[in-house]
């Protein structure tokens, strides 16, 4: 694939530095460029050093323009808000862009995909492999299985995350809504509370639990009368993350503008 200039943004949370780590570590692709919110303690400090490797020569700025002129590829899982900043500046740039952020709204998604006509877009709830391999598994037992058989999206992450359900849950609970040739916004249940009345046929229920330092489990889980269906991915580290999202940003240099997810990287049909 060659060398390819990597620039990550959001290098201060804990899935930068993931990403920063995964890069020093991968050879086929050079750390370039760092930044973080202008409030963080670790601007001015080497990039490196703040994931326990050697220094890199790179510090951590303020200034994601600059990183981005800098760099082949962009790594980012930050916040909604200056996710959709920081891809206006990819488009103009021309520079791709590796998304990973979530809890986006159906606005925030489309701009996202209006910087897809310039640029290469990359956005994925969840980087991991078998975690995209879950998704088509997921639509392809919505589409085999009828509504006898209900479905139910089981996520646990640590206590620290600020979204639920999670993206990926929220990805999954969408293959089976595609699996099903429903739209998930006309039959998702993203919580229950006090009396709820049965369960209506069609649902695709989700439930969130949060504690510790889970860093992400996921079930989905296909009910009917006297059998359960159940696939499930338990990710032990965040580094199955920053592998994915390494391997897209190599991956998307060179591909014409468009916005991508996941399953092009791997070359699953959507």
């Amino acid at each position: 694939m060659g060398i390819k200039r990597i620039g990550i943004i959001g290098a201060g949370g804990r899935m930068g530095k993931a990403c920063i780590h995964e890069v020093i570590e991968n050879k086929n692709c050079t750390l370039v460029a760092a930044t973080d919110i202008t409030q963080s303690p670790l601007i001015g400090r080497d990039a490196g050093e703040i994931v326990g490797a050697d220094a890199q020569g790179i510090l951590i700025t303020n200034d994601a323009e600059a990183a981005i002129a800098a760099s082949d590829a962009v790594i980012e899982f930050t916040l909604p808000e200056p996710t959709v900043a920081h891809v206006a500046l990819t488009a103009e740039a021309s520079v791709a862009h590796i998304i990973g952020t979530t809890g986006l709204t159906d606005d925030q998604e489309a701009a996202l995909k209006a910087a897809g006509e310039k640029t290469v877009v990359m956005h994925a709830p969840n980087m991991s492999l078998a975690v995209n391999l879950l998704f088509a598994l997921t639509r392809q037992v919505a589409a085999t299985l009828n509504d006898d058989f209900d479905i139910e999206i089981y996520e646990m992450h640590h206590k620290h995350k600020i979204d639920a359900p999670s993206g990926t849950a929220v990805g999954l609970g969408r293959a089976a809504a595609m699996g099903r040739g429903v739209n998930i916004d006309d039959v998702a249940r993203w919580s229950r509370h006090g009396i709820t009345g049965e369960r209506k046929r069609g649902d695709i229920g989700f439930a969130s639990l949060r504690g510790g330092n889970v860093v992400g489990d996921h079930t989905v889980t296909f009910a009917a009368e006297d059998e359960r269906l159940e696939i499930s991915h338990k990710a032990q580290s965040r580094q199955i993350f920053a592998r994915g999202a390494i391997h897209a940003a190599q991956w998307s240099v060179g591909k014409d503008a468009g916005f991508y997810n996941m399953f092009d990287v791997l070359g699953i049909d959507n």
